[in-house]
């Protein structure tokens, strides 16, 4: 479906447990109607439509040229919700909700057969959370139904921190967006397979695989990225390129200045994204330098990191290096994010 016109309703501050505003409930209303709304949460943006409509799952779809199989996240604003979309809940999925729901985790638990194949991916698992952000919350109770969300971009893109990174992705072709200002964690949610024996790490995100095993235990705690071509995904961010730039991003761990100068031969212009500490370092030597921050922050560089790339991608730079970091706590998350960006490049 396209639109004239993409609504942009502005509700800044919205306090936790204040009742909805008239936008909110109106955004409430064009999920009831079966179309798509765009509304922050604590990571980034999502795209949000009801879960059980599947015509309104399609919007979705559409809007974002999202492949059909990968599975949507499912958002709820009460907890009890989440006894409409499980056929049970396993023990630990049980103990990590109660550790950190609301917040940025996602539970994948097997499904009721009424959950949508469109929502699942015809799996017969859902991937469910709880958004820790009063305005997501808000939406989701005004409009009265799970709410199936991925990130609110053009497939393939970085994600949306900002309202206006939705609008430049998905204006004309969404009902409208709830801009409640920037996003926090600024990365995706962790998402955990319930399903098995011991819990797996699907996607690494603001939840570290530290607290999730301080939890679980040491010894319950797997962790994977990565599956066969052949394979259907149980969560978003496993099976195809994410987060990209238009222009190829490559992943440097040493000798920047080498890379630089290499390409710089090669006639082409060069966009390094890197720390703060090696800004005077890089800088002279590019085109473009964009700091990611400081390497003693890197909460505030997984924050601003989608961000940072759409400014690189909104540049005359042909190609864009990119420094590496540790994958250690939120590092794991950022690393993953940049490798699934540099995928195919």
């Amino acid at each position: 479906m396209s639109y004239k016109h993409t609504v942009l309703w502005n509700v800044d501050n919205l306090k936790e447990g204040e009742s909805a505003s008239p936008a909110i409930i109106e955004a409430g209303l064009c999920i009831n109607r079966g179309e798509a709304v765009a509304f922050p949460t604590e990571t980034v943006y999502g795209l949000g439509a009801d879960a059980a409509n599947d015509k309104a799952v399609d919007e979705i779809f559409a809007a974002k040229g999202r492949p059909g199989d990968n599975p949507l996240i499912v958002h709820i604003g009460k907890l009890e919700q989440w006894q409409d979309l499980a056929s049970y809940v396993p023990d630990m999925a049980q103990k990590l909700a109660t550790s950190f729901w609301p917040g940025p985790l996602t539970l994948v638990v097997p499904k009721k057969q009424t959950v949508s194949e469109k929502v699942t991916a015809g799996l017969s698992s859902v991937a469910v959370r709880m958004p820790d952000h009063a305005v997501a919350r808000a939406l989701i109770n005004a409009a009265g139904v799970p709410v199936a969300a991925p990130s609110a971009n053009r497939s393939g893109r970085p994600s949306p921190t900002k309202a206006e990174h939705v609008q430049y992705d998905l204006d004309g072709r969404i009902a409208g967006i709830l801009n409640g200002g920037d996003a926090g964690y600024g990365l995706e949610s962790t998402v955990v397979d319930c399903t098995g024996e011991k819990a797996v790490i699907l996607r690494p995100g603001g939840i570290t695989k530290e607290q999730i095993e301080s939890v679980l235990g040491v010894n319950q705690v797997q962790q994977t990225s990565t599956i066969r071509e052949e394979e259907a995904p149980k969560a978003p961010g496993m099976k195809y390129r994410h987060y990209a730039p238009s222009s190829p991003l490559v992943l440097v761990d040493d000798h920047m200045e080498n890379y630089i100068e290499k390409e710089r031969q090669a006639g082409k212009k060069v966009g390094v994204l890197a720390v703060e500490e090696n800004k005077n370092t890089f800088q002279p030597l590019a085109h473009l330098f964009i700091s990611l921050g400081s390497v003693e922050n890197l909460e505030d560089i997984a924050a601003h990191l989608y961000h940072n790339l759409r400014i690189a991608d909104q540049s005359d730079v042909d190609i864009i290096l990119c420094e590496t970091f540790l994958k250690r706590g939120i590092g794991t998350a950022i690393m993953n994010r940049l490798e699934k960006a540099a995928s195919g490049s």
